[in-house]
This record gives structure tokens, C-alpha cells and sequence, in this order.
């Protein structure tokens, strides 16, 4: 295979705690573990919550870079506007388009997308994923809008290959990582040659 591009990986989940599982913490943490392992790039919405105990937990196992998207302009906009925190990311991008157009940039930006917990900034990157086509984990049991999902996509008439769900945060991940692989080894080379003499 050509494309030697590490894996990114998007974890979007609920900032604020309360519609999730009473042990989400370890949760998070955990998923950012076994993303660390797994040898992916992490990518989140530089938030609060979920996404940032997955961050920690990817930080602990060594992970090899933690990206944030921050809905701010600026560092000092992202601290005292949003109130967001900093300590987690090897990396910020500060968007400056609100959570909104954070969300679609961020998930744009991310080869995969896994969900944990959720509110509805959770089901609007979930969404943004699914209608770009972008392969998706679903962390169940985990609270919120995330466990909403099976019976959204039973109602919503749409058939999707590209979402996987699991309880299991190690099968997840593996099954989202050959959902991204498959579509990597889609992608042909570019004929450098051909190129030089249209150019």
C-alpha cells in the first residue's frame, strides 16, 4: 500500500457529563489508551468531558500526537471565551467558528470517527460523518444521544457500510481501523509521469 499516512481518528463526545455513563471517565480514558496503541493520530474538538479524558488517557499510553480543533480565534479566546482546556494537545487549530463549524472541520479532517456518550453537538459530528461518507465507530452503552443512534439509523430510510459498534473498546477500534484501511487501498498512486507531461 502506497498511502503511509498514520491513521486519524475523531473522538467526539458530550463535554458536560451528566446524560452519560457513570463510569465514562475510565471510559474515555481507556478509548484513548487503545487508540494510542493502535498507533493512530487522536482528533478532538479540544473540549471538555469525554473528549478530553480520551485525550489524557492517550497522552498516558504515549500516543503518538493529540490534535484539537478549538471553536476559538485564539488561545486567549479559547480560555476565557469557551472556557476550554489546553494541557492535553501537542497541537491546537484554532478554527474560529464556533462549535458549528468546529464540528465540521474537525470531522472532516479525521479518517475515522468514533462516538462516545453524546449530546447534540455529538449527533451533528455523527451526521456530518455519515453523509461525507466517513467511516464511524459507535462506542455503545456509553449514555446520551450516542444510544439513540441504532434507532435513528433504523428510521432514517438511509443504508450505511461504514459504521461499526461495539461495547468493546479494543474491537471497536480494530473494526474502524480496517474500515479506514479498505478505503485506503482504494486509492491508486498518482502517475507522477503522465502528470509531468500534461504540466
Amino acid at each position: 500500500m502506497y498511502y503511509k499516512e498514520k491513521i486519524k481518528i475523531f473522538v467526539s463526545g458530550a463535554a458536560e457529563l451528566s446524560p452519560c455513563c457513570p463510569d465514562i471517565k475510565k471510559i474515555s480514558e481507556n478509548l484513548g489508551k487503545e487508540i494510542a496503541k493502535q498507533g493512530c493520530v487522536l482528533i478532538t474538538g479540544a473540549t471538555t468531558g469525554a473528549p478530553y479524558y480520551t485525550a489524557k488517557g492517550y497522552n498516558k499510553a504515549g500516543g503518538i500526537m493529540s490534535i484539537g480543533f478549538s471553536p476559538a480565534g485564539s488561545p486567549k479566546e479559547h480560555m476565557k471565551k469557551y472556557r476550554l482546556p489546553l494541557d492535553q494537545f501537542d497541537l491546537m487549530i484554532y478554527t474560529g467558528f464556533d462549535y458549528s463549524g468546529r464540528n465540521l472541520i474537525a470531522t472532516k479532517s479525521a479518517d475515522g470517527v468514533v462516538v462516545v456518550c453524546g449530546r447534540i453537538g455529538t449527533l451533528n459530528e455523527f451526521t456530518t460523518a455519515f453523509e461525507s461518507k466517513t467511516p464511524i465507530g459507535i462506542l455503545q452503552g456509553t449514555g446520551g444521544t450516542v444510544d439513540m443512534l441504532g434507532e435513528i439509523l433504523k428510521k432514517s430510510g438511509r443504508s450505511f457500510s461504514k459504521i461499526v459498534q461495539s461495547r468493546d473498546i479494543k474491537e471497536l477500534i480494530s473494526k474502524l481501523i480496517r474500515l479506514i484501511e479498505r478505503d485506503r487501498k482504494k486509492l491508486t498512486p498518482l502517475n507522477l509521469k503522465h502528470k509531468a507531461k500534461r504540466d
